[in-house]
């Protein structure tokens, strides 16, 4: 039989070694994003929301960033802030950031992309197709032609346009990881959301074709599917009206920009040989488009 006393001493040892292990573990980060350093992202629609969260999110993981918006003001303060979040991460590599002034319904400006971004930065790793937004509940009848031509030109020809710009590079140098902002309004359409969902519905279509189009490659393709997010992007739909817009999240706890840039920055950040192909990701209480439980935050 062992006696108690003979356990003292590995009881001791152990005592010591757990206050050892609980502070490793406070330094140590449970996201490893060592496989994003000095990596470079092209992101568009990086002046706020999800955009300007995720690229802030690749900065302080040690990635260059190419900030690609309209607002060049608004990207200005993005670039500050990736700075910022580099710089108190103490890495060495990336921390390069560059803003493109770029509006990606328009062709033009796509196919003239890389003429605004440093040369150092013109080999892109990873692209994030954020750039999209919504105007409008109307229902089909009721739809003015500039919304819908509008939603599909940056929702989805826009984002065809960039990726067509970068995957050549990518299948040539047989790398690459493009990531494409869908919703649940791509899997559940709902009254009021007919051209939006169209657009997103398109998304999911278009990222699906591209994942099986490059299954012979080691080119990652996602798309991250979010439900309820508290952003800009109800006041853009019910055109700056932000009373209308807070009624959307009035009684649910949404998630935040914040919280789909930790799932973009995620899956860029898998191993080589994973890909997430799809992250459908909705607020505890929401189920559907249309489906939430309000019953307090």
């Amino acid at each position: 039989m062992i006696s108690r006393l003979s356990l003292l001493p590995q009881a001791l040892q152990i005592h010591r070694t757990v206050p050892r292990a609980v502070s490793l573990c406070r330094r140590m980060s449970v996201f490893n994003a060592s496989r994003l350093a000095g990596k470079t992202v092209l992101l568009t629609g990086a002046s706020a929301g999800i955009g300007a969260a995720t690229a802030v999110l690749f900065a302080k993981g040690g990635s260059n960033v190419i900030l690609a918006a309209r607002r060049v003001e608004a990207l200005k303060a993005v670039a500050e802030a990736c700075a910022t979040a580099h710089k108190e991460s103490g890495l060495q590599q990336g921390g390069k950031f560059a803003i493109v002034q770029l509006d990606v319904s328009d062709t033009k400006q796509v196919a003239t992309l890389f003429d605004k971004v440093p040369e150092d930065l013109r080999q892109v790793d990873i692209l994030v197709n954020n750039a999209g937004f919504v105007l409008g509940v109307d229902r089909v009848g009721d739809i003015a032609e500039s919304d819908i031509e509008a939603m599909f030109n940056t929702n989805v020809l826009g984002l065809i346009s960039v990726t067509q710009l970068l995957v050549k590079d990518f299948k040539a140098r047989n790398t690459g990881h493009i990531i494409n902002l869908g919703s649940v309004a791509g899997r559940e359409s709902y009254p009021g959301g007919s051209i939006y969902c169209a657009t997103k519905y398109a998304v999911r279509a278009f990222t699906g074709a591209l994942l099986r189009e490059l299954v012979d490659t080691k080119i990652r393709v996602t798309e991250i599917q979010p439900g309820m997010v508290e952003t800009e992007f109800s006041v853009v739909r019910f055109r700056g009206d932000k009373s209308k817009a807070d009624k959307v999240y009035e009684g649910i706890q949404p998630l935040t920009a914040e919280d789909i840039a930790e799932e973009i920055v995620w899956a860029a950040s898998r191993p080589p040989h994973v890909n997430l192909a799809e992250v459908f990701v909705m607020p505890v209480n929401q189920a559907t488009p249309t489906l939430a439980y309000r019953g307090g935050k």
